[in-house]
């Protein structure tokens, strides 16, 4: 499959609006696919497959692979490169306003009741389409990731340098990075190196949160404004007042003057449990924070 070809044959050009950077190193490919550990049991939502090279892929070792592509200019050049093959349904649409579960209903059993995610997605929407994923009534095993080294980079950082994607990610699952991609691996070659994440979910968020949107809500505000301790920058992305927020992180073993890079999951998980008990912020105010 030359990716070059294609593109010239349905008069296409690549979008940087998309991040459409396709991969074309048959090697690089494999190995997504080895690093999903796909079975022949196995049922495949891929979000962002393009013109179908990872697609072919993932056919070959998957039980059905469901593709969804938000860019219908490439729906006709995918359709042709995959018109052979039977164990493929390919969706318009944006993931974030699909369910996930009614996709798969057709595809899934009792029997192997879950799905592996494999994804080619802009780094500015990683957290959104996870926890998406991971909110839906069927709800993945694993989700692949090819995106850049840095947000991969960013993705499994540890406390001292945690961030928001990191603390979003690691809530639900476990995340690694299983491969380094460079750039030659790409049509047209992107300005920067890739990487592929594995993040292993398991049937349960890591944490134990009362309330999983006053989580979110209190870490982003935390990383608000970077620069600042963490009394300061919740104070001032959150509705509560300063000495309130003082006494929060005092009451679970937080300095307030420490910065929101150095938590860990499990003491975002106790400051958002004591706000959410003593009810600091009313439930109405408790917004999604994606």
């Amino acid at each position: 499959m030359d990716v070059k070809v294609l593109l010239r044959q349905f008069n296409l050009r690549p979008k940087k609006s998309l991040g459409q950077n396709f991969l074309v190193d048959e090697h690089a490919l494999s190995n997504i696919v080895r690093a999903a550990e796909i079975t022949p049991d196995d049922v495949v939502l891929e979000i962002g497959p393009g013109l179908g090279s990872l697609t072919r892929h993932l056919s070959d070792a998957a039980r059905h692979v469901i593709a969804v592509e938000i860019d219908r200019t490439l729906l006709p050049p995918l359709r042709s490169v995959l018109s052979t093959r039977s164990n493929i349904t390919i969706i318009e649409g944006d993931i974030l306003k699909l369910d996930p579960t009614k996709l798969l209903s057709d595809y899934w059993t009792s029997a192997l009741p879950y799905y592996k995610v494999v994804a080619n997605i802009p780094y500015y929407i990683t957290s959104a389409i996870i926890r998406h994923l991971l909110e839906a009534e069927l709800k993945p095993q694993a989700i692949v990731l090819t995106i850049q080294l840095e947000v991969a980079q960013r993705i499994i950082a540890q406390p001292e340098d945690m961030n928001l994607l990191a603390v979003s990610v690691q809530f639900y699952g476990e995340p690694r990075i299983v491969q380094r991609i460079p750039v030659e691996a790409f049509y047209p070659e992107p300005d920067v190196e890739s990487a592929v994440v594995r993040i292993d979910l398991p049937d349960r968020p890591r944490v134990n949160v009362r309330n999983v949107d006053m989580f979110f809500r209190v870490a982003k505000a935390g990383f608000g404004q970077k620069r600042k301790q963490l009394h300061n920058s919740l104070a001032a992305g959150l509705p509560i007042k300063h000495e309130q927020i003082v006494q929060a992180l005092n009451n679970v073993g937080i300095d307030p003057k420490r910065r929101a890079e150095t938590l860990t999951l499990e003491e975002w998980e106790r400051l958002s449990d004591r706000i959410s008990g003593d009810q600091l912020i009313r439930d109405q105010e408790v917004l999604p924070a994606k």
